[in-house]
């Protein structure tokens, strides 16, 4: 057997520093709850992705941007433990390291509060600096809004271009045209397309709208299951039977694992279940980081449930 390529994934994202707790449930208004469970990480959706390329095993570059505080520092300094190549971070003298606080209930739902702090400050000119890396990769996963400069030296370059979309909110039809595959939860894609997506139909429209804007290939979650869309081809991924504990950073998990599988030449339905079963795995631990899988554990998970046959048709579990 060959031995596997080696991607090389570039990603353009955010840097956090992430604050969770966990407790029975999530407060109300005006309420305290007492939680039973303190973690602080690394975080943010950039640097998630970028951990979770370098556990499955590809060549992992951030783009991004932290403060010059001792949490900047120490969020390099993990990332870089992690194998993930970090010159292309810069360090911002006027704004502190992104910061999120993070409620989770028992049952893997959450809430949220963020001050994104220096990522706002990513700037072109950063982007411009990294011409020599973005032109060089196999894959750019963008998911910041000031991506727009990085995807056309991509696109000039031939490589690949993965858009995370996150948060939620418009975007410029110029970038929609520029992009290979955009990859969307439910709430994303309501802003993106005007469509309500409860089920796999809503997804296909949504995904249409997609396609139809320029988007070359459209991945839309749905509340059960997720719908990968092109011109060529259309696969349904009913939901894993695992049991969720948190799903912060599935998505990232997802969108990075389905980069490394395009950056090893994968197709991209064999990409999308690759990325399925990683973004599966990441929900069964408390906490973004501590969630991400690396390979070997991705492909045992594949191997366990491939009897369950996933195809494009919806499966009973």
């Amino acid at each position: 057997m060959a031995p596997r390529r080696q991607a090389d994934i570039l990603v353009v994202g955010g840097i956090n520093t992430d604050f969770l707790v966990q407790g029975p449930r999530l407060p109300r208004a005006g309420e305290h709850v007492e939680g039973h469970l303190f973690l602080e990480s690394l975080g943010g959706k950039g640097a998630n992705a970028a951990v979770a390329a370098s556990r499955l095993g590809a060549r992992s570059t951030l783009l991004g941007r932290v403060g010059m505080d001792a949490r900047g520092l120490a969020l390099l300094e993990q990332l870089e433990g992690e194998g993930v190549e970090t010159r292309a971070v810069s360090r911002d003298p006027g704004f502190s390291t992104g910061v999120v606080l993070e409620m989770v209930d028992e049952s893997g739902r959450r809430q949220s509060l963020s001050a994104e702090g220096a990522n706002r400050r990513l700037s072109v000119a950063d982007v411009i600096a990294a011409e020599d890396r973005i032109s060089g990769a196999d894959v750019l996963l963008a998911q910041l809004a000031a991506v727009i400069a990085a995807v056309h030296i991509a696109r000039a370059a031939g490589t690949h271009v993965v858009l995370d979309p996150a948060p939620p909110s418009t975007l410029p039809e110029e970038l929609l045209e520029a992009v290979h595959v955009i990859r969307l939860n439910d709430a994303e894609a309501e802003v993106l397309t005007g469509l309500e997506v409860v089920d796999r139909d809503s997804a296909r429209r949504a995904a249409e709208n997609l396609l139809r804007r320029g988007v070359g290939t459209a991945v839309v979650a749905a509340p059960q299951g997720t719908l990968l869309l092109g011109t060529e081809s259309e696969l349904w991924l009913p939901n894993l039977p695992v049991d969720w504990v948190d799903t912060t950073g599935a998505g990232d998990a997802f969108s990075a694992a389905l980069c490394v599988a395009l950056g090893e030449r994968r197709s991209l339905t064999d990409a999308a279940r690759f990325a399925h079963a990683t973004a599966a795995l990441a929900t069964m631990r408390l906490g973004a980081l501590s969630g991400l899988p690396n390979r070997d554990q991705v492909v045992s998970f594949m191997a366990r449930i491939d009897s369950l046959a996933l195809s494009p048709e919806p499966v009973s579990w």
